[in-house]
């Protein structure tokens, strides 16, 4: 116990060190918050400590639960609560009370701020439903996207949709009014072909014009200026085709892909690690942080997925975090509950000093002061 309060006081040091402040780059907001711009730099600076962990709608549900206060399948497992918590923006672009995944916005939002409250970081998605037809984020029966752009014949129904979404993080505060710091993953998984906003729908310049508008938008006219921006790709083989539709450095903080195992365990470890060679070479040029958003292996079949698979790969990057898919129910969980395969090994990657979870983070005082509270 005495090592591991040894080691939280360097790493406090390190995420405070005013030398190490010189070798840091900016947000992509001009205007960023301070607590935004401060998580921004503790992020960079935890690139030479280790990654950190995060879950999918970790503390709303899991396998065999549902709105249990204090739970979570990974503190369930490990004693600690991931670092970082996904959550989704799907269905707040209808005013409904509920998102996506069946989760009260209002309940959403108490969890947000839990998690920033306890030192944690908040990252959203946003599988919004199409504004041309109404249909899910999965239509992709028309080119949507050249009707949502500034001119296009649905842009106003697009504006109204960020207006709700916008309103909603905006009432997103900390215990003295700031505006809680937000990883905003907006159109993920462009480079696929299976949403409204992926490439068979639109072109790069498409593309890039909805992602430019959208930031701005929420910039500019509507004040946010606690979002870090995330871009988030599908699959790739090259740097140029990963940059095809990147809307430029003024947009973006935080690169990656999404990357999950559906088959052979060895394709999906061969194209992780080439992948990630390919984005770490892309944001050292360009000053973004690499980022993995969404990975897993559906019902985590192998023992030995953790340490061997994830944490092996990793290892030879710098990755800044890493996020498990959600834990829906029996059939359909990315991270292991008690007694699951991969318990004993998952417990082995949380001990690793390669890992970040709640437990590491929460002393760090990433948002730029001390914070103690577990």
């Amino acid at each position: 116990m005495i090592k591991f309060f040894r080691r939280i006081a360097v790493l406090y040091l390190l995420i405070h060190s005013s030398t190490a402040m010189a070798q840091l780059f900016e947000p992509a907001d001009k205007h960023a918050t301070t607590e935004a711009r401060q998580l921004f730099y503790s992020m960079q600076r935890l690139l030479n400590v280790g990654v950190i962990f995060g879950h999918h709608d970790d503390l709303a549900y899991g396998v065999g639960w549902r709105n249990e206060p204090d739970r979570s399948d990974v503190k369930s497992v490990t004693g600690s609560y991931p670092a970082l918590y996904g959550w989704d923006l799907a269905r707040i672009e209808h005013d409904s009370i509920h998102d996506i995944n069946g989760i009260a916005f209002e309940q959403q939002k108490r969890f947000v701020k839990d998690v920033y409250a306890r030192g944690g970081i908040n990252t959203f998605c946003w599988h919004m439903d199409n504004p041309v037809n109404g249909k899910t984020a999965w239509d992709t029966t028309q080119h949507t996207v050249k009707d949502l752009i500034p001119g296009g014949a649905f842009h106003d129904v697009y504006v109204g949709y960020l207006d709700r979404a916008a309103n909603y993080l905006a009432d997103m505060k900390g215990p003295e009014g700031e505006a809680i710091p937000i990883l905003f993953r907006p159109f993920h998984e462009l480079t696929g072909n299976w949403f409204w906003w992926c490439k068979n729908t639109c072109t790069p310049d498409e593309f890039k014009a909805l992602w430019r508008f959208t930031i701005d938008y929420l910039r500019d006219k509507k004040k946010l200026h606690n979002l870090l921006i995330v871009y988030s790709a599908a699959d790739f083989e090259s740097e140029d085709e990963f940059l095809e539709r990147y809307p430029g450095d003024a947009y973006a903080d935080f690169i990656g892909f999404d990357n999950y195992c559906t088959q052979s365990v060895e394709r999906f470890q061969a194209k992780l690690d080439q992948r990630l060679a390919i984005v770490d070479g892309i944001a050292v040029k360009h000053h973004k942080i690499t980022c993995l958003p969404e990975t897993g292996y559906e019902g985590v079949p192998m023992s030995n997925w953790w340490t061997d698979i994830i944490l092996q790969t990793l290892a030879k990057h710098k990755v800044s975090y890493v996020m498990a898919w959600r834990n829906g129910n029996d059939h359909h969980y990315y991270v292991p509950y008690p007694g699951q395969t991969s318990a004993g090994d998952f417990i082995k990657f949380y001990n690793s000093p390669q890992t970040i979870f709640q437990n590491r983070i929460t002393p760090l005082g990433i948002y730029g002061k001390p914070n103690w509270k577990q």
